[in-house]
């Protein structure tokens, strides 16, 4: 009788630490979102963007071209906030006399699925981070981690050698000085 009593706190003792391992587990997903949740910072990053053009619109002296551009990003200080993110933005590149710009606005992803939104403008130049010359991306929201996530980022735009083949391709390196901040809900 003894031995049958024994044998199930013999089992107990290795079985309690794999309860509290799956219990820690099952709330370290949560707990890693509520501290991200009131998460605020600064971070440099570059996206390689592949730019297609996708339709246009021509005259003398006037252009409007409607763009897709897609590539990856990376974090500059080896961080995982907007590191390794798949970018896709929708632009219009409009040049028609003293007018030049080009707007529009844009979704990462991570390799969660969670997303970041973004509109930009080229017209919109933050004068305090000269580096930064060539517009402003201004962070509309996203989901799952990143939900609630607000901020602006000033950027450049530093062109690539002109792609082979057809098609009218071109790249870019934006590099992105991003002040962000993730708000509970």
């Amino acid at each position: 009788m003894k031995k049958m009593l024994a044998a199930p706190t013999a089992n107990f003792a290795v079985v309690k630490p794999i309860l509290l391992s799956m219990a820690l587990a099952a709330l370290t997903p949560g707990m890693a979102r509520a501290e991200m949740m009131e998460k605020k910072g600064t971070t440099p990053y570059v996206t390689h963007f592949i730019f297609r053009p996708v339709q246009s619109l021509a005259a003398p002296g006037f252009s409007a071209t409607l763009l897709e551009a897609v590539g990856t990003t990376q974090n500059m200080k080896g961080e995982k906030m907007l590191d390794k993110m798949s970018a896709r933005c929708t632009a219009l590149s409009v040049d028609s006399g003293p007018k030049k710009y080009i707007d529009g606005a844009c979704v990462l992803a991570d390799a969660d699925g969670d997303k970041i939104f973004s509109t930009f403008d080229t017209r919109d130049v933050d004068k305090s981070q000269p580096a930064m010359s060539c517009g402003t991306h201004i962070i509309t929201g996203g989901t799952g981690k990143y939900a609630g996530i607000t901020g602006s980022e000033p950027f450049a735009c530093n062109a690539m050698p002109a792609l082979a083949g057809m098609g009218d391709y071109s790249a870019m390196d934006i590099p992105h000085n991003t002040s962000w901040e993730i708000k509970g809900k």
